[in-house]
């Protein structure tokens, strides 16, 4: 856009009326932003008749070759997984708290046990406070270093 004044006079075409302000017709080329939005628009709704099209296509097709599966809801037994599952889900009768309690129970009685594993070769259980005392007092025995392979 240029600020020179034109040769012509303003009024004539309509311009400005002022001398330092000027008008160039060919500065903004409305018809090439015209065809722009009119290929712009023909694309878009080509676009979406083609997305339509091949979305129709599918749903008849799915439609034709697609088997329901069998109902789940009529036999509950038969959709529960074997044993052992998962705590607190449907078909676990006992609370996930009451398990930890008597597993926590068990294993504090098993560790604090007295007896034989095997008599015969003097092998005994005792409870691992009496056998961290015996560790300490005693220590661990010795273990024989194996001799170093030759090259």
């Amino acid at each position: 856009m240029s600020t020179e004044p034109q040769k012509k006079s303003h009024l004539e075409e309509g311009g400005p009326l002022h001398d330092d302000v000027s008008f160039e017709p060919r500065d903004v080329r409305t018809s090439a932003i015209l065809k722009f939005l009119i290929y712009l628009g023909v694309t878009v709704v080509l676009s979406y008749v083609l997305t339509l099209v091949v979305y129709r296509g599918l749903t008849g097709y799915w439609r034709g070759t697609y088997t329901a599966p069998p109902p789940s809801r009529g036999n509950a037994a038969a959709t529960m997984p074997p044993e052992p599952r998962l705590q607190g889900m449907p078909g676990h009768s006992k609370d996930p708290q009451e398990d930890r309690r008597e597993k926590m129970k068990a294993d504090t009685e098993a560790n604090n046990q007295i007896l034989w594993i095997d008599k015969n070769s003097g092998i005994a259980q005792i409870p691992v406070s009496e056998a961290m005392k015996l560790i300490a007092e005693k220590g661990l025995p010795a273990v024989p270093v194996a001799p170093a392979e030759k090259k």
